[in-house]
């Protein structure tokens, strides 16, 4: 494994953590970026991933994978004011700043992150806080190296207090994408100890999976390597690097519980995103050291050699015994029978 040397004032902003592949296989040069947000400013967020977007382009990058909530940020140690039978108005106000900074799935945040996905000719995988009305998802948005937007994943199951802020998602939004650099698809976080969840992407073929998180404990690499070996395929976790002061100072913002042990420096999130492959071999990370961009070239040969050990819905499944139904149209709290009807007669028309 090499580092690239720590850059100039006007050199990249993150050395390159980069590991080679087998110049005799085809490969897929791919970077998980390991970086903060910047709370409550979108914009300001957005003009960060297109620095690093460009940095990883340079590097030869071809799919380029953002963490959890990058754009739209995770509320890390924030409590939102609840309590079983409260909510404070301060923590109203927080959620209030918390959903100008999500952003619209589509909307011109889209726009710009799938023109820069074409500017830079990479497949770009960003998490973001998707805003549909006033309910906020933890979501995963995909596009190809010419700037088209492919679609998104929703988190199905948001982690502890993440419910008082997000929504679920449904099984309409587990998409694996065929490109021409492979299958991607993606699972947040902790939904990717999900076993039927990763059965329904290994059923659809997913090659390349990502797995943004907010997870930077040594036992998350545990279930990063289970899943690459499990599902015979690449995993891609990318997770955020924080200090506190990557967060607005308080009383405007406070991680409750601990917010007297930290100062400004103290590392709230210290990463551990990590490249692995279909053998279980890491191939690059987990780092924890700072900001970074984590590079490695897949050797997407690996699985089909992979696969002939496990193959997890195919010669190793036994569907006579054991299956999986997953429901996969959209769920709808209101559905409106006049908008049927005017569909089925649309239809009869034809």
């Amino acid at each position: 494994m090499s580092i690239v040397p720590a850059p100039q004032p006007d050199g990249p902003l993150f050395a390159e953590v980069d590991m080679g592949g087998d110049a005799s296989a085809p490969t897929v040069r791919a970077t998980v970026v390991q970086a903060s947000t910047i709370f409550y400013d979108t914009p300001a967020t957005l003009d960060k991933a297109e620095r690093l977007l460009a940095e990883a382009a340079g590097y030869g990058s071809q799919l380029v994978v953002f963490p959890e909530a990058f754009i739209g940020g995770y509320p890390r140690g924030s409590n939102f004011g609840v309590t079983i039978g409260n909510r404070t108005a301060k923590g109203k106000e927080e959620f209030r700043k918390y959903h100008a900074s999500a952003i619209d799935v589509p909307g011109p945040e889209i726009e710009r992150l799938a023109a820069m996905a074409g500017k830079y000719k990479v497949y770009l995988v960003m998490g973001v806080i998707e805003r549909d009305g006033y309910t906020l998802y933890c979501t995963v948005v995909f596009f190809d190296s010419q700037g088209r937007f492919l679609g998104k994943h929703r988190k199905i199951m948001p982690t502890a207090l993440e419910r008082i802020i997000w929504g679920f998602g449904d099984g309409s939004t587990i998409p694996v994408f065929e490109t021409p650099i492979g299958k991607i698809g993606a699972a947040i976080c902790w939904e990717n100890k999900m076993p039927l969840l990763r059965t329904a992407m290994y059923a659809k073929g997913i090659e390349i999976y990502c797995a943004p998180t907010a997870d930077s404990r040594d036992v998350w690499q545990a279930s990063m390597t289970h899943i690459a070996l499990e599902g015979g395929c690449f995993v891609l976790s990318a997770n955020q690097f924080c200090r506190r002061k990557d967060y607005p100072p308080p009383p405007e913002y406070l991680f409750s519980g601990t917010e007297d042990e930290l100062n400004p420096d103290s590392v709230v999130c210290a990463g551990g995103s990590v490249i692995i492959s279909p053998s279980g071999a890491i191939l690059a990370g987990p780092n924890y050291d700072g900001e970074a961009l984590i590079s490695a070239d897949l050797d997407m040969g690996e699985i089909a050699r992979a696969k002939f050990d496990f193959d997890v819905v195919g010669h190793y499944s036994r569907p006579e015994v054991l299956s999986l139904i997953v429901r996969d149209h959209p769920a709808r709290p209101v559905t409106f029978t006049s908008a049927s009807e005017k569909a089925e007669d649309a239809h009869k028309l034809l």
